[in-house]
């Protein structure tokens, strides 16, 4: 009798231990975006304060980005696990090096790449713009396709004065005529514009889709050491990020407050405008056809070309080795 008392007494002291043991922590993920945390990130930091991740067990940490170039090195070295970075610069890295990263999810059904030009320049296209000072980050991906726009118009882009500098001085450098242009997506432009408009100036955009660049654009990307060896994590970190674009394109007002409340120095007004624009990236006639984060073989291959010929890179080479969209959910 004592014997099975004793039994009993271990048997709920085990079940006591097991109730009591703290539950698994989660996991601490480092995601980097492409840019400045404008509007065009609301998604990410309101989603981060609203708990998307955090339902997926991960505890996540976003940084801005200097330009997709840099976040592809930051995930190739393991300086962040997950990035927002141009599918064209995941491409040429991938082509040029063989860097260990991946495009797992598509965003940017097609390309918002522009450049910004003052309207009392008098540029108002891409033809003439040989020796224009242009501004540009490292790794930019507008450099990417830059030579191909040039070419389309009549333009020589050796001539081009690229003037290196940090993503936040761009438009202040443009507004105060330092420098004749600056690369910014579209979506970018309403705030940009009210600050021109503030110095007594308009800015002007000129899409690099007028010269026909109807390409993926910002895509997530990770390591392949990531893909193969945490893929739950993956599937994880993909599904809260989806749940954050579908919450963003609903509750665009709601995302931007939360979005202001981790980067107070965007306006409000400002991140509706941006969120909105962007969103028409992402959910479109060509998500709905493909599915949200996917592609098509048709504009992949548009895609590569266009980045192989502005890059002079080998055309016959495979770009979906640079993609691995097995786990987006759905597919």
């Amino acid at each position: 009798m004592a014997s099975l008392k004793l039994v009993s007494a271990l048997a709920s002291f085990g079940l006591a231990a097991v109730l009591i043991s703290p539950a698994a922590a989660d996991d601490e993920v480092h995601f980097q975006t492409d840019w400045i945390p404008s509007g065009e990130h609301a998604m990410y930091y309101g989603g981060w304060t609203k708990g998307f991740w955090k339902e997926q067990g991960i505890d996540i940490k976003i940084t801005r980005g200097y330009g997709s170039g840099d976040t592809v090195t930051k995930v190739a070295t393991g300086a962040a696990d997950f990035g927002v970075a141009d599918f064209g610069a995941v491409l040429t890295a991938k082509a040029r090096t063989g860097v260990p990263v991946k495009t797992i999810m598509f965003l940017y059904t097609h390309s918002p790449h522009s450049l910004f030009v003052l309207k009392s320049s008098g540029i108002d296209s891409f033809k003439g713009l040989e020796g224009k000072k242009v501004g540009i980050t490292p790794g930019n991906s507008h450099k990417v396709y830059f030579p191909k726009v040039a070419e389309r118009a009549g333009t020589d882009p050796d001539k081009i004065v690229w003037t290196m500098t940090d993503g936040a001085a761009m438009a202040p450098l443009l507004i105060a005529k330092q420098i004749d242009a600056a690369p910014f997506y579209s979506i970018h432009h309403y705030y940009q514009n009210k600050a021109a408009i503030e110095a007594g100036e308009e800015i002007v955009v000129l899409p690099f889709e007028e010269v026909g660049f109807a390409i993926y654009s910002a895509s997530l990307i990770t390591t392949d050491e990531m893909l193969n060896e945490k893929p739950d994590l993956v599937k994880r970190f993909l599904t809260a990020t989806q749940n954050a674009f579908k919450w963003a394109q609903t509750n665009p007002e709601e995302a931007c407050k939360l979005h202001v409340e981790r980067v107070p120095e965007v306006a409000l007004d400002d991140c509706i405008g941006s969120v909105k624009a962007t969103l028409g990236f992402v959910f479109n006639e060509h998500s709905e056809k493909t599915g949200l984060g996917m592609y098509d073989a048709e504009r992949l291959a548009f895609t590569w070309n266009a980045v192989a010929g502005a890059q002079d890179l080998d055309k016959g080479w495979d770009p979906k080795q640079a993609i691995d969209i097995g786990k987006v959910p759905g597919n």
